[in-house]
């Protein structure tokens, strides 16, 4: 136990064996000689040995200690006398050192995405909560382990990899351009933005914003990132972490405002309506720290390195985008009067490579189409079981499934742990919950009939799908089996959204660049200036289509009339129609052409005539 005590002694006994210790220490300090102790006299001291003894009498007369040196900035030392930049510049940088010298014990953890990860001991404080805990029952991916194996990852380890990245990229700008001026705090609130951005968060992740709330609760407006706001006040609050925050030099009026802005934006954007700068917790020259965690910008962000990482880790899927040359590559520069994250001009291909990536990841994983009809189905089980889990919250009030989300103790209790707990319920009152959450288990699954598209992505609400389902249960076809009867109460329409992150925008308009020739001056690079083989569009629009039927009579009759439903529609013929409802096709005519849509012979083409005059074989490349 004595040894415990002492961290900065390393006793070595007969027999020890080496090991790899988890914690580290970045210097070997006294306790005493901790700066917040010092006097004058110690803070004088100090200048002196960093050859600055020529503003000793400057921060004598101004009475300046080791507690005030946190608070130091450039306009404080312009305001005492300090008149040339350099020398502040020089101050400062000396000053910073002492946020390097911790005589705190920083963790280390083991990841499998990004190795050894050391975290500063205010962001220990923050995981070693039950608010912060709670992320190790969330799965990353939701209903999507039930379809790959190996994603069986929690939203955990995903916000200590963001906060992670989160300060690599600060501490990489902070190195590379010392002329920014990115403090301690700064630093630490970027750190802890990454760590918190995911708090709000669910059972099964996305499914609970997307899918659950919304049909429990449709008067509402609700999302995670909401959530996440009410959850880091209540993580503060009741672990008491306001003065152990305040004790790592963080200004409470400012700095919890500037962490909350970075995940949901602008807390109060109406208030600051009309405004240049809507944000409160950082002025304007500190623009670009809000395009680290939750990039609103261009969508480029940490969230995003750390997902597309560990998800194909786990998804055994190719990752594509490596963050760690974006880091070497990055620096700030001066955009129409603000400070914005650019990137080297040659990197624009990979950045765009970044996008397929989440786009890949989406259309393989994300949207799977068995993925998501389990977990429309835990949605359905939920809806049910709603009214009948209770959980405790404030006060000893009870809340259900949709409402913990009012309150954030009774939220805190609330995780994938749900499905287990209706799955081996005994309660009559979930017994058809319990038999939908078991069809899951013995993969007695909603079966697709389809997928479609439309010509131009709709507005859809639930309304609509509701309609559509009453519609596919009245499109009965022509031919084809007719003693099925089938209900609206059959299908489930799902409408997907596909895009590259910022809806039908190209989000690389949005990036800056620079050249090694003057990395000073931000430039744009349009899409027609990398290559001739990226997307035309940015953004699709998919429907499918599910029974909940799953006898072979009823679905074949399904499938004619998913069909024929999307004659009736003027929707894409579904990729098997031939197949499925091969008496059907031929009788529409623009689903009778081999090319539909892509411009070749027997279509029409978008570009009309490529060559003037020529013929079309003569444009034609053999490979």
């Amino acid at each position: 136990m004595e040894n415990r005590k002492r961290p900065f002694e390393v006793v070595v006994t007969p027999g020890d064996s080496f090991h790899t210790p988890d914690k580290r220490v970045s210097a070997v300090r006294l306790p005493d000689s901790h700066y917040m102790r010092w006097g004058v006299e110690e803070t004088c001291r100090y200048l002196r040995s960093e050859g600055l003894a020529e503003w000793e009498d400057t921060f004598r007369a101004q009475k300046i200690t080791g507690v005030g040196l946190r608070y130091l900035n450039d306009a404080d030392l312009e305001k005492i006398g300090v008149q040339y930049l350099g020398d502040r510049l020089a101050i400062l940088h000396s000053l910073r050192k002492l946020w390097q010298i911790e005589a705190e014990l920083n963790k280390v953890f083991n990841d499998p995405i990004h190795g050894h990860v050391e975290l500063h001991p205010l962001l220990i404080k923050i995981i070693d909560t039950p608010q912060f805990q709670r992320l190790r029952s969330l799965k990353q991916l939701g209903g999507t382990y039930f379809v790959f194996p190996g994603a069986s990852h929690n939203r955990f380890e995903h916000c200590i990899g963001v906060g992670h990245l989160a300060g690599q990229l600060v501490k990489a700008l902070n190195e590379r351009q010392p002329e920014l001026l990115i403090s301690h705090r700064d630093i630490l609130c970027v750190q802890i933005a990454g760590l918190c951005h995911d708090l709000g968060h669910g059972p099964f992740s996305h499914m609970f914003d997307g899918q659950f709330i919304p049909k429990a609760r449709p008067g509402i407006t609700w999302k995670h990132e909401r959530a996440s706001l009410d959850m880091f006040d209540y993580l503060v609050n009741d672990n008491s972490l306001k003065p152990v925050m305040e004790q790592h030099g963080l200004v409470l009026s400012e700095d919890l405002v500037f962490i909350k802005e970075q995940i949901a934006g602008p807390l109060d954007p109406s208030g600051a309506k009309g405004k240049k700068w809507q944000y409160k917790g950082r002025p304007e020259n500190k623009s670009f720290l809000y395009e680290i965690v939750a990039n609103k910008r261009n969508g480029i962000d940490v969230d995003k390195w750390d997902y597309f990482a560990r998800d194909c880790y786990h998804l055994g899927i190719q990752n594509n985008f490596d963050y760690r040359r974006f880091l070497k590559f990055a620096r700030v520069c001066e955009v129409d009067g603000q400070k914005h994250i650019c990137t080297r001009d040659k990197e624009v291909g990979n950045l765009y490579d970044m996008f397929h990536t989440r786009n890949c990841l989406h259309r393989r994983a994300y949207q799977h189409k068995v993925g998501n009809i389990i977990e429309t189905m835990i949605t359905e089980a939920f809806l049910k079981a709603d009214g009948h889990i209770k959980i405790e919250g404030s006060g000893g009030k009870l809340f259900t499934l949709s409402t913990a989300i009012d309150d954030m103790e009774a939220y805190t209790k609330l995780t994938d742990y749900v499905f287990e707990q209706i799955l081996y319920s005994s309660s009559p009152e979930l017994a058809e919950s319990r038999q939908i959450l078991r069809n899951i288990i013995c993969r007695r699954l909603y079966k697709c009939l389809g997928q479609t598209q439309t010509e131009e992505p709709l507005d859809v609400t639930r309304e609509n799908i509701q309609s559509w389902e009453a519609e596919l249960a009245q499109s009965i076809p022509q031919s084809g089996r007719q003693d099925v009867s089938l209900q609206p109460e059959d299908f489930v329409v799902n409408v997907i959204f596909m895009d590259y992150g910022m809806g039908v925008k190209n989000p690389i308009n949005s990036v800056r660049f620079y050249c090694k020739d003057d990395p000073t001056k931000a430039i744009q690079i349009r899409k027609n200036q990398v290559s001739k083989l990226l997307p035309e569009t940015f953004a699709e629009q998919l429907i499918r289509v599910y029974c909940k039927k799953t006898d072979d009579r009823s679905l074949e009759a399904a499938k004619k009339h998913f069909v024929q439903w999307c004659m009736d529609k003027d929707f894409s013929k579904p990729r098997d129609g031939d197949i499925i409802a091969p008496e059907l096709t031929p009788l529409k005519d623009s689903w009778s052409h081999n090319n539909e849509g892509e411009g070749g012979e027997g279509g029409s083409s978008r570009r009309g005539n490529l060559v003037n005059g020529q013929e079309k074989a003569k444009v034609q490349l053999n490979f």
